[in-house]
C-alpha cells in the first residue's frame, strides 16, 4: 500500500466514503490558502497518475484542494460536514436523511442528557425500514392478485384492452417496489453512519430518605 493509498483510506468515514478534505490534504482546519496550496503541491507530486498515483484518489485530492480554496464551499462544509461535489451520491442521500433527524433533535425541548438522541435516531431509522418493507410486501401482494386475475382470463379479443391495463398496473407496481428498495438502502446507509456514536445520559441519584 502506498503512502497516498493510506491517506485515502484514512479519510473514509465509518459507514461511508465521505471525504474529509482537511485530512486528505493533511492540513489544520484553520489552514490558510498558502498552507493549503503547499500541502496540495507536496501530495500531488506522488499522487498524480503520471507519477504512478491512482486516478480516483488524485481526483479526490484535487477536489479537496478546490473545496478548501473556495470560501463559500468551505464554509458550507465546516457548517454541515459535507460538500455535494465531494460526496458520493449514496452517502449524500444518507446524510440528507440524518440532517432531517438532527433538525428534530435541535427542536426537541427536552433537557440534554434526559434522553438519548442517537438511540432515538436509530429507532426512527429502524421504524422507517420496517414500514418500507411492509409497504413492499403489500405491493407484492397487490401485484400477485392482478397477475392471478390475468392468469384466469381465458379467451381475449385481439385488442386485449383489459390485459394491457392490468400489465401496465403491474409495471407501475414494479417501479414502486424498486423505488422502495432504493429508499431502504439509503436509510441503511444513514444508519451505518451512526456507527461509533455513544451518548451519556444524566444519572438520577436516589433521593435521600426523609
Amino acid at each position: 500500500m502506498t503512502q497516498y493509498e493510506r491517506v485515502t483510506l484514512e479519510n473514509l468515514a465509518p459507514g461511508g466514503t465521505v471525504i474529509d478534505p482537511y485530512k486528505m490534504l493533511g492540513v489544520a482546519r484553520d489552514a490558510d490558502g498558502a498552507a493549503i496550496k503547499t500541502a496540495y503541491r507536496s501530495r500531488a507530486k506522488t499522487a498524480h497518475p503520471d507519477a504512478g498515483g491512482d486516478v480516483d484518489a488524485f481526483s479526490k485530492l484535487t477536489a479537496s484542494y478546490e473545496l478548501l480554496l473556495d470560501p463559500v464551499r468551505r464554509k458550507v462544509y465546516d457548517d454541515t460536514g459535507y460538500d455535494p461535489q465531494l460526496t458520493d451520491s449514496k452517502d449524500l442521500e444518507g446524510l440528507l436523511v440524518l440532517d432531517t433527524l438532527v433538525n428534530e433533535i435541535i427542536l426537541d425541548e427536552r433537557a440534554p442528557g434526559s434522553f438519548d438522541p442517537i438511540a432515538a435516531m436509530r429507532r426512527k431509522l429502524t421504524d422507517r425500514i420496517v414500514n418500507t418493507r411492509f409497504h413492499i410486501l403489500e405491493l407484492e401482494r397487490h401485484r400477485g392478485r392482478i397477475r392471478n386475475h390475468m392468469d384466469r382470463m381465458g379467451r381475449r379479443p385481439d385488442s386485449d384492452v383489459i390485459g394491457r391495463m392490468l400489465t401496465a398496473r403491474c409495471d407501475t407496481i414494479a417501479d414502486a417496489i424498486t423505488k422502495a428498495e432504493g429508499e431502504i438502502k439509503v436509510i441503511e446507509q444513514a444508519y451505518s453512519m451512526l456507527d461509533g456514536y455513544t451518548y451519556e445520559l444524566e444519572v438520577e441519584l436516589p433521593k435521600a430518605a426523609e
